[in-house]
C-alpha cells in the first residue's frame, strides 16, 4: 500500500500564476512541471521551469508533454482549456478567488492539495497580519486627510474597465474609497465596462491608479481623453501605475508588494 505522501501529486501544471507563488513559499518548487508564460513571480520560476500556455490560451498537447498528475488553473477564461484536459484524462482544479477572503482561502486549499496544511495555515497567517497591519495605516491615513480619498483603479482602457473586486477591497484596507466599487460585484470584465468614460469625471477621484493587464501605461492618453485634464487627480498629477503581475493576479503579489504599492500611490 502506497504511503499518503506517495499519493499527493507529484508533476503539477499551473496555468494560473498565483499558484506558482503559492508553491514557491511553500517550499513545493520540485512538484512543478510547467507554468504560464505570464508567470514572473518568483523570479526563479521563469528560469527553472518550463512553459506550457498562456493565461486563456494553450494547446492541451504542450501540457500533456510535461506529464502532469494535477492541473491547477483559475477562473472562467481557462474553462475551454479545463474542459480539454478534463477530456484528455487529466486530474484538473479550478480555482475562481476573487475577493481578499478567497485569496486566503485558496492559499489554504493549495496546501491541503500538496500535503502542506501546517505551512499554508502559517502563510495565511502571516498574510492576515500583514493585512490587518495596511488596515490600521489605513485609519491612519483617513485621519491625516480628514477622509478617504476617492480612487478610480483602471484594469483596462479600451473599452475602460473597474472595480476589480480584490482590488476595491484593498483600496478601502488601505484607507481610499474605490469609486467604482459598486462594479466589484461582478466577476467578468465584460460587466465591468465603463461604457461613458463622463461617469468617471461625475465620480471625481482624486487619485487615479493604473494597470493595464501586461500593456505599458502611457499617461499621456489620460491626459488627452476630453475632459479629464478636470479630474482631480489629473489636474493635481496623482496618476500612477501599478505593474500588473503586483496587483491583477488574485494571490500573494497582491496582499504584498501589490497592497504596498497602492498605499505608495495614496501617499503620493
Amino acid at each position: 500500500m502506497t504511503s499518503p505522501a506517495d499519493r499527493l501529486p507529484r508533476r503539477i501544471a499551473c496555468l494560473c500564476t498565483e499558484a506558482v507563488e503559492v508553491l514557491y513559499a511553500l517550499g513545493e518548487a520540485d512538484r512543478i512541471a510547467g507554468i504560464s508564460g505570464f508567470t514572473v513571480r518568483p523570479p526563479e520560476a521563469r528560469r527553472e521551469k518550463p512553459k506550457i500556455s498562456g493565461f486563456s490560451t494553450g494547446k492541451v498537447e504542450r501540457i500533456l508533454a510535461v506529464q502532469p498528475d494535477l492541473v491547477l488553473a483559475f477562473s472562467d477564461l481557462q474553462a475551454d482549456l479545463c474542459r480539454d484536459l478534463v477530456r484528455a484524462g487529466l486530474e484538473v482544479h479550478v480555482f475562481n478567488q476573487r475577493s481578499l477572503d478567497g485569496i486566503l482561502r485558496m492559499v489554504t486549499t493549495l496546501g491541503a492539495l500538496v500535503g502542506r496544511s501546517v505551512e499554508a495555515q502559517a502563510l495565511v497567517e502571516r498574510l492576515r497580519q500583514g493585512l490587518e497591519a495596511a488596515r490600521m495605516r489605513g485609519e491612519a491615513r483617513i485621519a491625516r486627510h480628514g477622509r478617504r480619498l476617492r480612487v478610480y483603479f483602471e484594469e483596462w482602457d479600451e473599452p475602460l474597465i473597474s472595480g476589480i473586486r480584490w482590488v476595491s477591497e484593498l483600496i478601502e484596507l488601505a484607507g481610499g474609497e474605490d469609486v467604482f466599487a459598486d462594479l466589484s460585484r461582478f466577476h467578468s470584465a465584460r460587466e465591468r465596462r465603463i461604457d461613458d468614460p463622463a461617469s468617471v469625471l461625475a465620480r471625481a477621484p482624486d487619485v487615479m491608479i493604473a494597470s493595464w493587464c501586461g500593456k505599458k501605461f502611457q499617461p499621456a492618453q489620460v491626459r488627452a481623453r476630453p475632459g479629464w485634464a478636470a479630474l482631480p487627480a489629473v489636474a493635481a498629477n496623482r496618476v500612477y501605475e501599478i505593474k500588473s503581475p503586483l496587483i491583477l493576479a488574485p494571490g500573494i503579489a497582491a496582499l504584498t508588494d501589490g497592497l504596498v504599492a497602492l498605499e505608495a500611490c495614496l501617499d503620493g
